[in-house]
Formats: structure tokens, C-alpha cells, sequence
């Protein structure tokens, strides 16, 4: 009996020793082990380096918590376990979730405060064995670094999905939606924005909400080419201090010394974000008494130059069978007008279908009159990012555009052979300037014919980045059509854009990131409620049951010798 006592007491002390040098080596060596197939807890180097450069506390608070329904439950569980994540490569970082509608006394005073700070709720319905009820959520979460905050939204909007399908590809936006607030928050502002004023280009309010989104991350500008005439080589030098330069749906044709500017801009590595319209015509000038207008080319005096960095924009409008909606009056009973949503074609509802970090798990980009899009064989690197529905179609200008083209009856054989469109398209390479053997509009000692390794994106619609004023002439959001109600995801599909261009950490490579989030059928589950929750709850139990039982009559067995 002594012997068998001291072996078991040897075996205690080395279990107790091994136990004792395994932590002693954990204190030398980190890892964290992701057991889960898609890798979903397993932070990219990108997130890594943003979350070492937390050199001060830095508090998270979610604002999630509560009852929730099961869908936001599960993008709670996500969040907490994503922020975990975070915590554990950086001490610095402390995070709580906290219900703002706990206290009834005080629930009015923090919507109102989280309103102010641009939360706003999201309100849901919720199903539950056939009965229905109303929920509010706040799915925000607020960073404070340095007496700085930021916002961060946890949900994402896709139009006309459901709430379990919104929160699945909010759950793939997580670690994009955390680390860039973390960058944002913790990182000085390094990169500049020129938005180019002299040629026609939006005003700042009709580009106020995505001109602010971009404030957070980058210095931007506004910058005048009016001085090329006097001064174009200081209207040069001065450019050359941007990183990035935004041309937004200019109107005046642009002169050739301009051009040269841009031109050399470019070559010495500026980065562009052209939104060019190359027809003008303007929804607004459609709500006449006629209902029509004329949509005639407009000349902006780049085409050549276009051309030689690989693309050309053809003064036409997509019309495209997969458009947005549009309210108009169809009649009236009584007093009260009767408005009906209809197809607007000439208002290409998009649905990226490149697998491109900038566009990847985007939903629809709305676009306006857009112009089609042709690449050029020339060496440079082209990737179509946007683009029309197989059911599309060039119409040539000028022409008449009316609202009667609702009513318009198609069918696929319109079709054949003209769809798939190119509406934006990302250039990478060394460009060629298109002043290359010839004479320069100016002398510039500097001058550079070949450019260096540089990108540019191009999108043949300036409404893109264009958001509505309501009623108070105040901007609403970038991607919101006030006549349709819909949200679209103009605004992130160009915020991508910016980050593409200047993002030299790999922020924007984290998009690309596929979860696979299983879940199960709700109408099955309502139809077999018991026999599910038998099998999700029961079925474990059991099973652990059985386990145990074994478990102890063959020690029991053993020992009973």
C-alpha cells in the first residue's frame, strides 16, 4: 500500500512540476490558438500593428447589453470575443458594454445624449413563436484615447436584407470597423487631401458627409487651379504636398496648362479619385411640367489624356434594367397626391461583383446618369470594379431623357451582348505623360515623362460622392435618396476608395475576410420547435448523461477488484 502511496505521490509532483515550467515557459512565449475553421479570432498583422500603437489606455464602450434579440445577442458574443482578442496583444486596452435603456428615469436623457454623438437606434421587430414586438437597439460602441473619441458602428447596413443577414455581415466587418477607429483614434493624421475648386467641381456641401467622414483619418484641402495661369509651376509645387487630389464633377473644360499640372502631379506619384460626367444632364431638371430634358455631351478637355493613362469615358448613358427606385404621382384621390415606386433605369443599382478589397461585401452603390467606362491595352494594371447588369445598355447624347421610360416594356432580347458596363475601374503601373514628345504648355524644369509606380481610380459618375440636402438645406447621408427612402453604400464604397489609395498599413486588405457563420432556419424552427430544442438542448444533455454513467461504472468496476 506505502508503494503504491508514493508512486501516486511521485506522479502528483511531476504533474505539479510539469505544470509548474509549462507556465514558467508561457511567461516567455505568447499564442493564442483559433480553433475555429474560418480563423474568425485570429487578428491580421494589419489590426496587430494598429494595436501595438496604443501606447495609452484607451476604453471601449458598447452599448449593447441587456435583453436583446437573438440576432444582436449574437453580434454582442462576437464583439465581446473580437475585443478579447484585442485585450490580449494590448493591456492598454478596457472595454464594458452597458444598456442605455436600464434605468427608465434616464433612458430619455441617454438616447437623447447618444443622438447627439450621431448613435442612432435601430428599431426591430422581433418574432418570437409567431407573436411580434417592437425593439430599440443602439448598435455603437464610443473609443476614448487621449481625450479623443470616435465612433464605431457595429452594424452595417445592407439595403433590403434581413436583420440576421445584416448582423452576419456586420459580424465580417467587425475587426475592420474596431481596428480602424483604433487607427483613427490613436495614430496622428499623416496623409493630405486636395479636393480641386476651379473647374465647375461640387460645392463642399453637396460632398459635406463624405468630406467630414475623411477629416477623421486625413488632412484635406481645398485647392484652386485658378493660379495655373499666372503661376503654373508654384500651382505644381504646391500640389505636389498632397498625397491624394479629388476631382469631382467638374463642368468647365480644363485648359492645358491645368492639365500639364495634373499630368505632373501624377507622374511624380500623386494619387487621383476622378468622378467625371461626361454628359450633362441633371435629375433635378426632370420635375417639370414636361417631365423630360436633354442629355447632350459634355467637354471637359481630358479625353486625350485619359487616354493615354489607359481608359476613355464615352459621352453615353447606362440605362439599365437593374435601376433604383423612384416615387412619382401616379394620380389623385381627393386632395392627397398618390405617389408609386417605380424602376428608374437611367439609375444603375450596382452590386459589386469583384472579389477587390474595395468592393468585396459592399451592397448596392447607386449611381446617376452614369457614363460607360473603356480600357485601354497600354501596360498599366486595370481592375473593373463597378459595373452594370447583364440587362444594360449604352444610349448615345444627346437624347432625350424622359420620365415615360418607366412605363418602357423590355425584354431580355433588348439585351443581347451590350450589359456588363464598366462604371469605375482601379489603374495601377507607371503611367506615361500624355505631354510625352510633345510641347509643353509651360516650361517646367522638372518635368517628367515616365512616372513612378502610382494608382488612380476612376468612377464615371460625379453624383457618387454627392449626398441630398433635406429640407432645412442640411446634408443627409452620403448614399441616402430621400425620394425612395433607400440607403445605399455609396459612402463606403468611396471611403474604401480614399483608404485604397493611401492606405499604407493594409486597413483595407481586412475587408476581405470571409466568416462562415452558420445558423439555423427560422421558419424550421418554428415548425419543429420542440423537436429543435430536444436537439440543441436535450440532445447534449443526454449525451453528457450517458457519458458520466459510463463513466463512473467503469471506475467502478476497475476499482471494485
Amino acid at each position: 500500500m506505502k508503494t503504491a502511496n508514493q508512486k501516486n505521490l511521485k506522479s502528483l509532483l511531476f504533474v505539479i512540476a510539469l505544470l509548474v515550467a509549462v507556465n514558467a515557459i508561457g511567461n516567455f512565449f505568447f499564442h493564442r490558438f483559433d480553433l475555429t475553421k474560418d480563423k474568425r479570432y485570429t487578428l491580421s498583422q494589419t489590426s496587430l500593428t494598429i494595436i501595438k500603437q496604443v501606447k495609452n489606455p484607451l476604453s471601449i464602450k458598447i452599448y449593447m447589453q441587456g435583453d436583446l434579440p437573438s440576432d444582436f445577442k449574437r453580434l454582442q458574443q462576437e464583439t465581446q470575443q473580437l475585443l478579447e482578442e484585442f485585450q490580449a496583444y494590448n493591456s492598454n486596452i478596457f472595454f464594458e458594454f452597458v444598456n442605455p435603456l436600464e434605468n427608465e428615469d434616464q433612458s430619455m436623457d441617454n438616447i437623447k445624449q447618444l443622438y447627439s454623438k450621431g448613435l442612432t437606434p435601430v428599431n426591430i421587430t422581433v418574432e418570437d413563436k409567431g407573436k411580434q414586438s417592437q425593439a430599440m437597439v443602439f448598435p455603437w460602441a464610443i473609443a476614448v484615447y487621449d481625450n479623443k473619441e470616435v465612433n464605431i458602428p457595429l452594424l452595417k447596413n445592407i439595403m433590403g436584407a434581413s436583420t440576421t443577414e445584416k448582423v452576419i455581415g456586420s459580424v465580417q466587418h467587425l475587426e475592420y470597423s474596431i481596428a480602424d477607429a483604433i487607427n483613427k483614434i490613436t495614430i496622428p493624421k499623416q496623409k493630405t487631401i486636395a479636393v480641386l475648386k476651379g473647374n465647375g467641381e461640387l460645392q463642399d456641401i453637396f460632398m459635406a458627409k463624405f468630406l467630414l467622414q475623411m477629416r477623421e483619418s486625413y488632412h484635406i484641402g481645398p485647392f484652386t487651379l485658378d493660379s495655373v495661369a499666372t503661376n503654373p509651376t508654384r500651382s505644381l509645387d504646391a500640389l505636389k504636398k498632397y498625397d491624394l487630389a479629388i476631382i469631382a464633377k467638374p463642368t468647365i473644360a480644363f485648359s492645358d496648362a491645368e492639365k500639364q499640372v495634373l499630368d505632373q502631379y501624377i507622374m511624380h506619384g500623386g494619387k487621383t479619385l476622378w468622378l467625371i460626367d461626361e454628359v450633362a444632364v441633371e435629375m433635378d431638371s426632370l420635375y417639370n411640367a414636361s417631365g423630360a430634358t436633354l442629355a447632350f455631351p459634355r467637354d471637359l478637355n481630358l479625353n486625350d489624356m485619359f487616354f493615354k493613362y489607359g481608359f476613355r469615358i464615352n459621352p453615353d448613358i447606362v440605362k439599365d434594367e437593374q435601376g433604383s427606385p423612384i416615387k412619382l404621382a401616379t394620380g389623385e384621390q381627393g386632395s392627397a397626391t398618390q405617389f408609386q415606386d417605380f424602376n428608374w433605369k437611367f439609375a444603375p443599382l450596382v452590386y459589386p461583383q469583384s472579389k477587390h478589397p474595395i468592393v468585396k461585401n459592399l451592397g448596392g452603390i447607386k449611381f446617376d446618369f452614369a457614363n460607360p467606362i473603356d480600357t485601354l491595352k497600354n501596360g498599366i494594371k486595370k481592375t473593373i470594379l463597378l459595373q452594370s447588369s447583364q440587362y444594360s445598355k449604352k444610349v448615345g447624347t444627346p437624347a432625350e431623357i424622359s420620365l415615360d421610360i418607366v412605363a418602357e416594356e423590355t425584354s431580355p432580347n433588348h439585351y443581347i451582348n451590350t450589359g456588363y458596363i464598366p462604371l469605375s475601374v482601379l489603374l495601377e503601373g507607371s503611367f506615361k505623360s500624355m505631354y510625352q514628345n510633345r510641347v509643353l504648355p509651360f516650361d517646367q524644369s522638372n518635368y517628367e515623362s515616365n512616372g513612378v509606380k502610382n494608382k488612380m481610380i476612376v468612377i464615371s459618375d460625379g453624383d457618387l460622392v454627392k449626398n441630398q440636402l433635406d429640407k432645412n438645406f442640411e446634408p443627409v447621408e452620403l448614399g441616402f435618396d430621400q425620394r425612395s427612402g433607400k440607403l445605399y453604400d455609396n459612402k463606403d464604397f468611396m471611403l474604401n476608395c480614399v483608404n485604397y489609395l493611401l492606405d499604407d498599413t493594409g486597413l483595407i486588405n481586412i475587408r476581405s475576410k470571409d466568416l462562415d457563420l452558420p445558423l439555423l432556419d427560422k421558419e424550421k424552427v418554428y415548425e419543429n420547435y420542440s423537436l429543435t430544442q430536444a436537439i440543441t438542448i436535450g440532445l447534449p444533455i443526454l449525451i453528457l448523461g450517458i457519458f458520466g454513467l459510463l463513466f463512473t461504472f467503469l471506475r467502478k468496476r476497475k476499482y471494485s477488484k
